[in-house]
C-alpha cells in the first residue's frame, strides 16, 4: 500500500479536491491511505478567531466561523448531489455549531489555553477530511472516514504534542491495516489526541508529519507528499525564478534542507521514513504528469557540489558571555539546560572558551531565559536575522569548498558560521535584508550547469 498526502492548496476548494479525487482513483490498484490537511488558509483563519476569542471578541470570532462555514458549505455543494448535499450540509452544521461554541466558552472565560487552541484549530482537518470522504464517495472512491484522534496517540505537549509511536503501530496495524484491501482511508493530519482523548496537534505543517507515520507504521511501498510545486527544487523559486527541480536526493540532505527553512517538506517527515527506508515523493497535484523530487536513502552521484540552498527568516541570534566562566565544566550544559527548561529549540551554535552564541526561531521566550542565564552569563539578544544554508553530501570532501561559498558575498555581513557534524552542510548567519541578494549570488554560482540525472 501507499500513503497519500495531500496539503491546503490540494484540497483548498471543489475544484482542487476534484482533481485529488481523479489523482486517488489512478492510485487505487496501490492501496492508497490518503492524509488531507486542512483547506488553505483554514487553519490560519481557525488561529485568529481563537485569539480574538481569547480577547473577548465575541462578535470578530464568530463572524469569522461563519466565513468558515460558508466556505465549506460552498465547496459541498459543488461536489455533491443534492440529497448527499443535504445530509452532509447538516453534518457540517453541527459541527460549526460546536465550533461556535467552544469559541464563545473561550469568550466566556476570557483566556485562551494552549489545549482550548488545539481544540479550535483541530476543527480545519476534521471538516475537510469529511468534506474529501464525501467527495470520494459521490464519485465511488470507496473511501472510508478515519478520526486522527482515535490513532495518533500523543502526550498532552499542546500545539507540540509528541506522537508516541509504539501505540501508534499497534492502533494503525490492529484497527485501519485490515480494511485497507477494500477501503480508501481518509484521514486528517496535523491532529492527534491524549489517551483520555483530549485534542492536541503535532505542529504546524505536520500533516507531513502524520504521513510518515502512518507510512512506517504500515509499511508502506512509498508516501507520496503532494504540493502545489513540482517537488524540490535547489532554491525558492520566489528568490530565484530560474531554481531548478531536483529529481532525487537522499534522506539526509532533504531532512537538512526541510530543517533550514525548505517550506516545501516538514522538518519531521522524513524521520519515520528513514528508520523504515520507504522512498518520499514530492508531488504537484495541479501538475500530477510531473515527476516531482524522489527522497531515497541513497541518492545517486552528483556532480554538483551544492544540492541546494534554503533560507530560515525571522531568527533571533543569544550571545551568552560568562568570562567567570573560564574553564569551569558544566558551563555549555548550564546554558542548554535554560533552553530546555522554556523548550525552546535551538539551530546553530558557535562556541568560544567563555562565550556562546547560538540562534533560535522563537522571540516570546528569549526574555524569560535572559533572565535565568542572568546568574550565570551576560545576555544580549538580535532579532531580524535569517540562517542560510547550503546543502549536498559533495561538501564532504570538497577542498576550498569554504572559499567558493564565501567568495560571492564578500561584500555581506556575516555573523556566525557552522559546519554540520554531518558535513553536508555549510550554515552561516545574515541580516534578514540580505537573504535575497546572497541566495541569488550563490545560487548564480554553484547552479549555471547542472547535472542533468539529478536536476531539471
Amino acid at each position: 500500500m501507499i500513503v497519500m498526502k495531500f496539503g491546503g492548496t490540494s484540497v483548498e476548494d471543489a475544484t482542487a479536491i476534484n482533481r485529488v479525487a481523479e489523482i486517488v482513483r489512478s492510485r487505487l490498484p496501490l492501496r492508497p491511505y490518503v492524509i488531507v490537511s486542512a483547506m488553505a488558509k483554514v487553519t490560519d483563519g481557525l488561529i485568529a478567531m481563537s485569539k480574538a476569542a481569547g480577547c473577548g471578541d465575541r462578535e470578530t470570532a464568530l463572524s469569522m466561523s461563519r466565513a468558515l462555514r460558508e466556505r465549506h458549505y460552498t465547496a459541498a455543494a459543488d461536489l455533491l448531489h443534492t440529497g448527499v448535499f443535504t445530509d452532509f450540509h447538516a453534518e457540517l452544521q453541527r459541527e460549526f455549531d460546536a465550533l461556535d461554541e467552544l469559541l464563545m466558552g473561550i469568550c466566556a472565560v476570557g483566556e485562551l489555553t494552549p489545549r482550548t487552541t488545539d481544540a479550535v484549530v483541530s476543527y480545519g482537518e476534521r471538516l475537510s477530511s469529511k468534506l474529501v470522504t464525501a467527495a470520494f464517495k459521490q464519485r465511488d472512491i470507496p473511501a472510508m472516514l478515519v478520526d486522527a484522534r482515535d490513532l495518533l496517540i500523543t502526550d498532552g505537549q499542546h500545539t507540540r504534542a509528541v506522537p508516541q509511536m509504539d501505540e501508534i503501530n499497534v492502533r494503525l496495524n490492529t484497527q485501519i491495516k485490515p480494511a485497507v484491501d477494500s477501503h480508501v482511508p481518509v484521514m486528517g493530519g496535523f491532529i492527534g489526541a491524549t489517551r483520555d482523548r483530549v485534542p492536541t496537534t503535532i505542529g504546524r505543517g505536520g500533516s507531513d508529519y502524520s504521513a510518515a507515520i502512518v507510512g512506517a507504521a504500515l509499511n508502506a511501498e512509498r508516501i507520496e507528499i503532494w504540493t502545489d510545486v513540482d517537488g524540490m527544487k535547489t532554491t525558492d523559486p520566489n528568490l530565484c525564478p530560474d531554481a531548478h527541480r531536483i529529481k532525487v536526493i537522499s534522506f539526509e540532505e532533504a531532512a537538512e534542507l526541510a530543517y533550514f527553512g525548505a517550506k516545501v517538506l516538514h522538518p519531521a517527515t522524513v524521520l519515520p521514513a528513514i528508520q523504515k527506508n520507504i522512498p518520499v515523493l514530492v508531488l504537484n497535484s495541479r501538475n500530477p504528469s510531473n515527476e516531482g523530487t524522489t527522497i531515497v536513502s541513497r541518492a545517486p552521484k552528483c556532480r554538483n557540489v551544492i544540492k541546494a540552498i534554503a533560507a530560515k527568516k525571522r531568527i533571533t541570534i543569544v550571545d551568552v558571555v560568562a568570562t567567570r566562566m573560564l574553564g569551569a565544566h558544566g558551563f555549555l550544559r548550564a546554558i542548554f539546560e535554560v533552553f530546555d527548561r522554556h523548550r525552546c529549540a535551538v539551530d546553530v551554535v558557535s562556541t568560544s572558551e567563555v562565550s556562546v552564541s547560538l540562534t533560535v526561531d522563537s522571540n516570546e521566550a528569549i526574555p524569560a531565559i535572559a533572565a535565568d542565564l542572568a546568574p550565570l552569563a551576560d545576555v544580549k539578544y538580535e532579532g531580524r536575522k535569517a540562517i542560510v544554508c547550503l546543502v549536498g553530501e559533495n561538501i564532504r570532501g570538497t577542498s576550498g569548498i569554504a572559499a567558493q561559498v564565501f567568495s560571492p558575498i564578500s561584500d555581506i555581513n556575516v555573523r556566525m558560521i557552522s559546519q554540520g557534524a554531518s558535513e553536508i552542510n555549510i550554515t552561516f548567519v545574515v541580516e534578514e535584508r540580505d537573504v535575497p541578494e546572497a541566495v541569488r549570488r550563490l545560487h548564480e554560482c554553484f547552479f549555471r550547469d547542472v547535472d542533468p540525472e539529478v536536476f531539471e
